[in-house]
């Protein structure tokens, strides 16, 4: 009788599925000439906790979400910024020391990245290719399924780690965006954040504007400090922790990993390195070389600048509601929402994910605000639709 797979052993060969599709070429072909732009963004202060580096609701969440990591180690962005990109969809993101270009151009840059998954005809042809078991396979191991949502994802991933990275900057040698993308990526920060940060970590504390981390400089190159490394490392044991328990019930970021053996520690899939062409490398180093070359290249073509206020339009009383999400990147965050709109009566949304839209019949407007503020308790931005 032949034994059931190991989990490390599945992920061992999700990962190699995933590497044998990105290469060769991932990201390489080109979506379209760039055409200059000018993107205009509305901006507020994070309000700070009696002169401290937090927010009420981040050292709240700090609090009660992250134990073990000390408050004293999270830094908040200074600020809030709202735009809509070039395909017209509202965006929200945070900003620190080098402004709102950063957040704002690394959107367009995962606009043009993910332009070219769209146009790969030969990643296309590759995934046809792909036998039923391996398909299955990803979807038993993955959060997004398939391997477009799976590189998509990652892209995205990129996208917020130079944003969050970009909080720190007065910590770094890098004086402008294009230094500071270049920096992390040569201190290894993208390496980091795969193999040191859990599941859900980056994605949570992204929507809330801060970063659980600190930077130290050694020739010229920034490392998380000893502080960082070990809370971190401390969290991600508290998430395996809860997930091996077999009193609790698993969360949807680390029910996978109730299967690990004791003391086994789960290894990003995109991270692990794989032969190619007589030497190491990983899908993860291809996506983020690639994601920092477009976004320094589009610096180039990007004008950032902050917009004329207008004065909301009023929301109006309706059941039906069309509402945009702008910090919605994944099917983890579609089934949050789903979850907590659920709980009050409201029947499974319609998403899409590229627009950031979403559409639900709510029972009363009554229903409707306490939906948003549920949405906006797990920390994600509603945008209501026009009234």
């Amino acid at each position: 009788m032949t034994a059931e797979p190991r989990l490390s052993d599945d992920r061992s060969e999700v990962a190699r599925i995933l590497f044998e599709l990105a290469v060769p070429g991932l990201l390489q072909n080109v979506a379209g000439p760039v055409e200059d732009q000018r993107i205009e963004y509305r901006e507020e202060a994070v309000a700070r906790v009696l002169g401290g580096q937090l927010s009420a609701a981040q050292l709240e969440y700090v609090t009660k979400a992250m134990s073990p990591c000390p408050p004293h180690l999270v830094t908040s962005a200074t600020h809030r910024i709202t735009w809509r990109d070039s395909r017209g969809i509202v965006n929200v993101a945070h900003t620190g020391p080098l402004g709102a270009v950063v957040p704002i151009v690394a959107r367009e840059a995962t606009l043009e990245l993910w332009a070219r998954l769209d146009a790969d005809a030969d990643l296309e042809r590759r995934t046809a290719e792909v036998p039923e078991s391996a398909i299955k396979l990803l979807a038993a191991i993955t959060t997004d399924h398939t391997p477009v949502e799976i590189f998509r994802t990652g892209i995205d991933a990129a996208a917020r780690t130079l944003v969050q990275h970009a909080f720190l900057a007065g910590q770094t040698p890098y004086g402008d965006a294009a230094q500071l993308a270049r920096g992390i990526a040569e201190s290894g920060i993208f390496d980091a954040v795969a193999t040191t940060w859990y599941w859900g970590l980056q994605a949570s504390t992204y929507r809330r504007g801060m970063i659980p981390a600190s930077l130290v400089t050694f020739a010229g190159r920034v490392r998380y400090s000893v502080d960082t490394v070990v809370a971190l490392r401390a969290m991600k044991d508290a998430q395996l922790a809860h997930a091996q328990d077999e009193t609790l019930d698993p969360l949807p970021s680390t029910a996978q990993y109730s299967r690990l053996a004791p003391g086994q520690r789960p290894r990003c899939l995109a991270r692990s390195p794989q032969m190619y062409d007589e030497g190491r490398t990983s899908v993860l180093s291809l996506v983020a070389d690639m994601f920092v070359e477009t976004f320094v290249h589009l610096l180039g073509h990007i004008e950032v600048a902050p917009a004329i206020v207008e004065h909301p339009q009023p929301v109006a009383d309706t059941s039906a509601e069309t509402f945009e999400v702008p910090d919605m990147t994944c099917s983890h965050c579609t089934r949050t929402i789903t979850k907590v709109l659920g709980e009050l009566g409201v029947d499974p949304p319609e998403f899409d994910l590229v627009t950031k839209k979403v559409v639900a019949v709510f029972p009363s407007a009554a229903i409707r605000e306490r939906g948003f503020e549920a949405i906006r308790a797990r920390g994600y931005t509603v945008v209501p639709g026009p009234g």
